[in-house]
């Protein structure tokens, strides 16, 4: 497992994938199967996925397994 670079906090209000996985301290493909398996909300716009911050720490927050 990846030691998070990032705290919650100090992430912008919109994540990237990299930005998410950084966050969380998990590879870049694992952060891409949190969102295919639809364990949280996430924006797409063509390639471009975008997860708000909110919904990660709505995550978070309620104890589940991403």
């Amino acid at each position: 497992m990846i030691q998070p670079r990032v705290k919650l906090e100090d992430a912008p209000d919109v994540l990237t994938v990299k930005e998410l996985s950084e966050v969380l301290g998990i590879g870049r493909t694992a952060a891409y199967e949190v969102i295919r398996r639809g364990k949280l909300r996430s924006l797409r716009a063509g390639r471009l996925i975008k997860i708000p911050k909110a919904a990660l720490a709505e995550a978070l927050a309620a104890g589940g397994t991403l």
